[in-house]
């Protein structure tokens, strides 16, 4: 009952970056990937760790083939996996149809792994979004959740490779759940109900809802159906904007971390991780009210985000653009959130990009969140967002490397894990719904130019 009541009270506390498993509970996290029917609405389920060896993926599919050639799915109108013979109605259908999925838009990469890979974090991230548009960050515990930031770029995902109806569930998840300040939670429930933990309003989801929402807009504008999420958006473009105080910055606030501020080194001080989303989401909202006619708003959110871009570049620039405004600021993986996709190519930007992400490598290839964070295990997330801003800014010799790693670093089948160990094996739930969105972004960035809301 302690080691049971102890798990709880780990799961209540941390978080999608932050989450930790304590050694003695059991290790059903260590699920390689998930299963499901193919069908809608979907269902899912975690392969255990023993039914997956010698086992692989139907190939376009999530369908589990088994060494004995039979497979195991959950067949559609059912709750539970069960195992099958290959060519079982049931198991073509639900193949089929995720295949026709992944056909209907696109599966970024150059080579056949990396279509392998993207494939599989597509069908990951459909499976990881429920009908009703929550999307989690995985499957177990303390991940299944969601985070409005992790949905975001769930979104964005679904928005570059055609998927924009699926995007646009998300989005509409996040408009009802959205309160009238413009605000969301720190995460909520797949039912929609926010979690009342405790945990602070983290400030930076402002911004990755108003960039997501116009990065489907320029992706597909009629999935984006702006009669519908402008609401969404003037609430949070106007909390972000009155957030700002005299210097241009907001609040302090958690961010990614989903740490208190009293552990920052400057604690009366937003951090990278709050001020570089905003800047992002402010330029997004600025950019849809262009395309609306709210000439009003579009100029109120658009010297707020002057202001902020003034502020950031007054406060950080100074020292590299460290997580906290002060010489010797540590470096954080924070840093990305200026680059594009979410910002302009800037020299300085990309410079201390280059830097921080060789500083935060560890020696197996993967990085850690940011400076003096703690235990040396690599980050799948961190390591693609690097991916992500070295694939966007044209430097595809340094994104091939993130990809290579991060590629070389997947479950036993093929699935994104949080985190990598020291040995290179997988350390944390996979699959991860943030890497999964990260990498197709980083592979199709590697194809085509993805836009960046305007500066």
């Amino acid at each position: 009952m302690r080691r049971v009541a102890s798990f709880l009270l780990v799961a209540a506390l941390t978080a999608t970056c932050a989450a930790t498993i304590p050694q003695n509970s059991r290790p059903d996290w260590r699920s390689p990937g998930l299963i499901g029917n193919g069908g809608w609405p979907f269902s899912r389920a975690a392969i255990v760790a023993e039914d997956a060896e010698g086992a692989a993926y139907i190939p376009g599919s999530s369908v589990l083939g088994l060494p004995d050639g039979r497979a195991r799915l959950i067949p559609f109108g059912l709750d539970d996996p069960v195992t099958l013979r290959r060519d079982d109605p049931r198991v073509v259908e639900a193949v089929r149809a995720d295949q026709d999925w992944l056909a209907a838009g696109n599966v970024p990469g150059f080579t056949p792994a990396e279509r392998d890979a993207s494939g599989r974090a597509l069908l990951d991230l459909r499976m990881l979004t429920l009908p009703n548009g929550a999307s989690t960050a995985s499957w177990y515990g303390a991940w299944n959740y969601m985070w409005p930031r992790d949905g975001a770029f769930t979104a964005a995902a679904f928005a570059v490779t055609g998927h924009g109806e699926d995007a646009q569930r998300v989005l509409y998840f996040l408009a009802r759940a959205q309160d009238h300040g413009g605000l969301w939670a720190a995460r909520y429930r797949p039912d929609g109900t926010a979690v009342a933990d405790g945990r602070q309003v983290q400030l930076d989801s402002l911004g990755w809802v108003l960039w997501s929402t116009w990065f489907l807009h320029q992706t597909d504008p009629q999935a984006a159906n702006l009669t519908t999420l402008w609401p969404m958006v003037r609430r949070a473009a106007d909390r972000a904007a009155d957030s700002l105080r005299s210097d241009g910055l907001p609040p302090p606030s958690p961010d990614y971390w989903e740490r208190g501020t009293s552990h920052e080194q400057v604690p009366h001080a937003a951090t990278l991780g709050v001020c570089a989303p905003l800047l992002a989401g402010l330029r997004a909202a600025a950019s849809l009210a262009t395309t609306r006619g709210e000439t009003d708003e579009a100029q109120r959110w658009h010297r707020s985000a002057d202001r902020l871009a003034q502020g950031i570049e007054r406060r950080f620039a100074p020292y590299g653009y460290p997580r906290s405004p002060i010489a010797g600021g540590m470096l954080d993986s924070s840093v990305t959130f200026l680059a594009p996709p979410f910002g302009p190519a800037a020299p300085g930007v990309l410079a201390a990009v280059t830097k921080t992400g060789d500083r935060l490598r560890l020696p197996t290839g993967g990085v850690v969140p940011g400076e003096g964070y703690g235990a040396e295990v690599a980050w799948t997330p961190e390591t693609g967002l690097f991916a992500l801003a070295a694939a966007a800014s044209g430097d595809l010799t340094g994104a091939q490397g993130w990809l290579t790693w991060l590629l070389g670093h997947r479950s036993t089948l093929g699935s994104f894990p949080e985190k990598v160990d020291a040995n290179g094996t997988q350390a944390g739930v996979a699959p991860l719904g943030w890497t999964s969105a990260l990498v197709v972004l980083a592979l199709t960035a590697d194809q085509t130019t993805l836009p960046s809301p305007p500066a």
